[in-house]
């Protein structure tokens, strides 16, 4: 099976997708000619032309609401944000006009649309571009939530997404980009709603998604060598939520910790925690536990910015923690 970059999986899905469907296009800053802020859409202006890769002008507000409208009249864009952190000005057109039309034309009007983009830290961008935001987009009721951690899941949800006839959120780790993993280079999706089992274990849980695989990866293989071994859940979309597939997990392992890339409070770990207390309490043999970023914005000094970030050695110190093993 090929091995490719996450980004490159991400082009081989709009590329198929934009081949497959002729109502898809893209549209964002810099996607046409400059190939995309992170190469995501190489390629596509010289194979599809400018009316189906469309450099906007500095306005996401703007070319959300066109994004939103096209869709709303048949159409199926996929709207690039440069970073979610320059999402904040076009919120209003993804939470007030995608997410809630369906439900206001009383069902005249699917908003068949993906947002996607780069979201949470990568190194020192400083505290207004490191922000991780799955935890206020998950909030809202009509939209999907979909966070891929490797290349082949990347690939997969964004077909999904983009068939979807609902507004669709994917939320990329700007970190991944480069990441490699095996992709294969013919036809498959990755259904929206369905977590994934990363690897097998049967002490502790670590329910995780987006960025966080790897750091939950990384630290079940050194947890392994202490023959501590980790169930890895994948949770790949946060909305809606794959709950079975954490319930499944924490009864077989009887402890969990959940890592996020996100702030402690009102974050996505709360809610899987809900979860779990609401209808696996009594196979718990401890509190669930929460790794996550510190409680302040992110630092541009690297020193604090790596003492800020959830890591590997948290993620361990938190399951030998619930394992009563500290």
């Amino acid at each position: 099976m090929p091995i490719i970059t996450y980004r490159e999986a991400l082009n081989q899905a709009l590329r198929e997708e934009m081949a497959r469907d002729d109502r898809v296009y893209i549209m964002g800053e810099e996607v046409g000619v400059y190939n995309g802020a992170y190469k995501v859409s190489k390629g596509l202006l010289e194979e599809f032309g400018e009316n189906r890769v469309v450099d906007s002008p500095i306005a996401e507000l703007g070319f959300a609401g066109i994004g939103v409208g096209s869709a709303m009249a048949g159409l199926r864009p996929v709207i690039e944000f440069m970073t979610w952190n320059f999402a904040l000005l076009a919120i209003d057109q993804v939470v007030n006009s995608a997410a809630k039309m369906l439900y206001m034309s009383g069902g005249q009007f699917p908003v068949p649309i993906v947002f996607r983009g780069p979201n949470g830290a990568a190194l020192q961008l400083g505290a207004q571009h490191s922000q991780a935001f799955e935890s206020w987009l998950a909030h809202i009721p009509g939209i999907k939530v979909v966070v891929p951690g490797t290349p082949y899941d990347a690939k997969g949800l964004l077909k999904s997404a983009i068939r979807d006839d609902n507004p669709v959120v994917v939320l990329e780790g700007e970190m991944l980009y480069n990441t490699k993993g095996e992709v294969p280079d013919t036809e498959y999706l990755v259904p929206l709603g369905v977590a994934d089992v990363k690897r097998e274990g049967k002490d502790c849980s670590i329910i995780t998604s987006g960025k966080m695989v790897l750091v939950a990866m990384q630290a079940a293989d050194q947890l392994a060598k202490e023959d501590i071994h980790i169930d890895v859940v994948d949770l790949r979309t946060i909305r809606p939520m794959d709950v079975e597939a954490i319930y499944a997990s924490v009864r077989k392992t009887q402890r969990a910790v959940v890592v996020e890339e996100g702030w402690e409070i009102c974050g996505i770990g709360a809610q899987v925690v809900d979860f779990i207390q609401r209808d696996c309490f009594d196979h718990l043999d401890a509190p669930v536990l929460r790794v996550h970023q510190a409680d302040v914005p992110m630092p541009y000094a690297k020193g604090l910015e790596k003492i800020a970030k959830p890591d590997v050695a948290k993620t361990i110190a938190a399951v030998k923690q619930v394992m009563y093993r500290t």
